[in-house]
């Protein structure tokens, strides 16, 4: 079954063909960092823009790479949300156009479902349960899923995503946009321990105990405060920084990166998964990457954690998710249109434990 995945929720364009949800035939994607550089982040308007002069070409593209036409293609999976409401309805007019023109099938896919499927291509089927730590610049969540398209939403960012007090950190001592990969380059000759940055203690509502939830905006304060408090000035010379700089984004870096390790093994001592996951754009920091690794070990379980390329938002990641509704027939109607607050459903455990193998697999 070949799917043509299309994904447009944010400042990428991308389109991919995938057969039978786990094997890449083509993954096209055309990024704008360019674009919204000078802007030290995403603009919305100029987003949706270039989509529509992108997302033609794009999906042309991913055809040809995966020497298919249209006819050869069983359906197509779009991003539904969330995202930019602008960027999303790029991607599913063009979508629904192909589908209407074609007469394939559509499904819409909740893109941070499609981040959990990331994992499809370069690993074997997950042992459920599994826990997925999904974190990008614009979510982190830290999910329960007892099988698969089940979803138990067990942590949360309260304020910042990761990713976005990256970019933040990063504009604030002049390291531009996108923040991570530079902080993560420039971490690995700082040192980490140089600066102690506290990390935030969440209490449940009914005051049961600390929460498994997830808080950056006071970190990035406190690195606001250390910046103030040092007489610290912006980089000029991103590739020369001084080793104050170094320091500072080692530990920065190494605050966010506890923070989500906490959370994560606190989930997996509650829930003992058999399975976890990492997903999302911050997924590609060579820290976390390397403390999940680690968490996993101890707790002697996998830890799948897929390359850069699936990493960050991609089309691919879209078709696979998209796979198993196409294959029980689901089909959106036309009025499908974006959802900028999706959410995936937040469902009971004990109700979605499997009794049995599960069907579909990732």
């Amino acid at each position: 079954m070949l799917i043509l995945g299309i994904e447009s929720s944010c400042d990428e364009t991308a389109a991919a063909v995938v057969e039978n949800g786990a094997t890449v035939r083509s993954n096209v994607i055309y990024s704008q960092i360019a674009t919204h550089k000078k802007f030290g982040g995403v603009v919305p308007e100029l987003a949706s823009r270039e989509h529509l002069e992108k997302i033609e070409g794009v999906v042309d593209e991913a055809l040809k790479t995966a020497g298919v036409t249209y006819a050869d293609i069983d359906g197509i999976a779009v991003t539904q949300g969330p995202g930019l409401v602008g960027s999303l309805l790029v991607g599913i007019n063009f979508a629904k156009g192909a589908a209407f023109a074609t007469g394939k099938p559509i499904v819409g896919v909740n893109h941070i479902e499609g981040h959990v499927y990331s994992v499809a291509f370069e690993f074997p089927p997950p042992e459920y349960p599994a826990l997925a730590l999904v974190v990008s610049g614009g979510h982190t969540n830290l999910f329960l899923i007892p099988e698969p398209e089940k979803y138990k939403l067990v942590a949360r960012t309260r304020d910042d995503a990761a990713g976005e007090a990256f970019d933040k950190v990063s504009k604030l001592i002049g390291l531009g946009y996108p923040g991570g990969p530079v902080i993560d380059r420039l971490a690995k000759l700082g040192n980490k321990r140089a600066i102690i940055f506290p990390l935030a203690e969440i209490k449940e509502k009914n005051g049961s105990g600390l929460s498994l939830d997830f808080s950056f905006s006071g970190l990035k304060t406190a690195v606001l405060r250390y910046v103030r408090e040092n007489h610290i000035e912006p980089v000029i010379d991103p590739e020369h920084p001084s080793e104050q700089i170094l320091d500072l984004c080692a530990s920065f870096q190494n605050a966010v990166v506890r923070a989500l390790v906490r959370s994560l093994r606190k989930a997996a001592q509650k829930y003992q998964p058999k399975t976890i996951l990492l997903a999302g754009g911050v997924a590609c920091n060579s820290e976390l990457r390397a403390a999940v690794k680690q968490l996993a070990g101890e707790l002697k379980i996998p830890a799948f954690i897929p390359s850069p390329t699936y990493t960050t938002d991609n089309a691919a990641m879209i078709a696979a998710a998209g796979y198993p509704k196409l294959l029980r027939g689901e089909c959106a109607s036309w009025e499908m249109s974006a959802d900028v607050s999706l959410r995936l459903p937040n469902v009971d455990v004990e109700a979605a434990t499997p009794k049995k193998k599960a069907r579909y697999k990732l």
